[in-house]
Parts: C-alpha cells; structure tokens; sequence
C-alpha cells in the first residue's frame, strides 16, 4: 500500500518517492486547470491565519489518484491563496487531542475504515475538537468506516452503505439551496445538474435531514439515475434520499461532507473543487453560512 509521510505546509512525498516525482502523476495540463479554478483567492478571506490537518490513510479501498489530485488541490489553494497552511499525514500517532489543538480543520481525505479500534482515542478525540469549536471536512470515502466509531458516523452526519452509482454517468444532481454560500459554484449551471461520479447511500442512522442541512441530493427524477438504482443489487434505502453534500453545525463546530471525490476528475471540475473549497471555509469559520437543518 502506498503511504504518505507526515509533511509540512503542502509537501507530498511518499517513503520512497520524492514530491517532484508525485506531482509528476498529475499531467501538466489537469495542474494548470486546478490553477485557473483556484485563482488567487477563495470565497471569503480568512478572518485570521488558520491552518488545516489533511488525514488521508487507507484501511480499506485506496482512492490513490483521488488523494494525490485532492492534496494537490489543497496545496495549490493554499499557495495560491494564502487562506491557510496545511500538514498532512497517515501517520496515527499525529490523530489525537494534542496534535489537533494546533488546527483550525481536519479533513478527511478518502481515508477508508480508519482502525480506532487500536487507536481508542481517536473516536472522542475527533468529537471533542470539532465539539469545542473546530471544523471537520469530510470527502467521498471519509465516511466508509467509523463502523465501531458511531459517534463519529453520528457527527459526519452520514455513513458509506454500498453505492449503487459506481464511478460513471453522467449522474444527475438536484442543487436544493442555489443561494447558499458553499453551493455558489452550481448557482450558474441550474438544477438538476450532470456529472460523472460515484455516489453513496448513507444508513440512517447516522443520516438523518433532521440533523443536518442537505445541499444537493441525487435526482431520483431522472430515468438513467433512478435505472441504476434499479438495477442495483445493493439498493438499500427505500425512500429515495440520497444526500450528496451537507453542511451542519455540531457544538460549537462545523462539519461538511461531499460524496463528491471517488476520481481526480473531480479536482479538474470547477463546481466540484470549488464547493470542496467553499465546504473547507465553511468548516474553518470563515464562510458564513446557514447550518440549520431545513423544516
């Protein structure tokens, strides 16, 4: 399995390869779209220097290309912008209380079935930083684990339960709040929307709309989308909800998921990267934005 060492302000390198020869994966072409999408600012400027924790170990299925366009995203962001500084790790031993004081957000980066059951501290750690105040941001497989962690599962407001909409497509996506501040990349395209993904269902519990507030959701109108779900063997929810992106406030934090993430397309997109962006700055306190679960 491919690992990641623990690496300071957007440096990437594997054990034994080089940054230079991990950005090389990503053709020139697909960097100088991340860079056009980024810009030289985000959203909102930060309302003080703020600094992140990207955790992107794999227990389970490894997203190797997703993670390396994802964290190559983020250090883009964060030279180009200068709306925070990031570290990122694999590594355990950084998952814990002490480690998380020095952050504003963690995110979870595709990081499938993280073991808690060996690292016990890791499932109350989590929930007394974003508790506390903190942000948690989570893409695509965050949510596949945490199955012996439910205050976890709880908290991110969603859980991997099969996906019947398989990378491919195109998939059609409802934008359920165009005027809300982390879906302003959609605002243009309309509702519904395409794109080429791979979509969860989330059990409930943890899911639950009374919980958190939706921002887009799979639309079960359109006859390729709900003929997939049809056709699926793995098709488990009966009330065709399926939350894509979501945003809620949890104490006196903020958490953000996106299905969104499965392929490095989604880091070429500009509504996909984006909404990711915009997700972070919601979780860091920066975006201003409505959390409240909808009546």
């Amino acid at each position: 399995m491919k690992r990641f060492l623990f690496a300071a302000c957007a440096a990437v390198m594997m054990a034994v390869q080089s940054e230079a020869q991990i950005f090389s994966m990503i053709p020139d072409n697909d960097l100088q779209q991340m860079e056009k999408i980024i810009g030289d600012r985000l959203a909102v400027q930060p309302k003080k220097a703020r600094k992140v924790l990207i955790f992107c170990r794999c227990e389970g299925f490894c997203h190797n290309k997703a993670i390396t366009y994802g964290v190559r995203a983020f250090e883009l962001a964060a030279r180009q912008t200068h709306a925070f500084n990031f570290d990122m790790t694999t590594d355990y031993k950084f998952m814990n209380a002490k480690t998380f004081a020095g952050y504003d957000a963690i995110v979870l980066l595709n990081c499938t079935n993280p073991n808690t059951r060996q690292n016990k501290n890791l499932e109350q750690d989590l929930i007394n930083y974003v508790k506390g105040g903190k942000g948690l941001c989570v893409i695509h497989a965050g949510c596949d684990g945490f199955y012996e962690a439910p205050l976890v599962a709880d908290m991110i407001g969603g859980r991997f339960w099969d996906h019947p909409w398989y990378f491919g497509g195109p998939w059609s996506f409802i934008n359920e709040e165009p005027a809300h501040p982390v879906n302003r990349a959609f605002k243009d395209e309309g509702s519904p929307f395409l794109r080429v993904e791979e979509v969860y269902q989330h059990s409930s519990p943890p899911f639950e709309r009374g919980k958190i507030r939706v921002l887009l959701s799979l639309n079960m109108q359109d006859e390729k989308t709900a003929k997939r779900f049809a056709d699926h063997k793995g098709n488990k929810r009966t009330d065709n909800d399926f939350a894509v992106s979501w945003v809620r406030r949890y104490g006196e934090g903020r958490v953000f998921y996106t299905t969104f993430g499965h392929e490095c397309n989604t880091f070429v997109d500009p509504g996909r990267l984006t909404h990711i962006l915009d997700g972070l700055q919601y979780t860091l306190g920066d975006l201003e934005a409505l959390d409240t679960p909808r009546q």
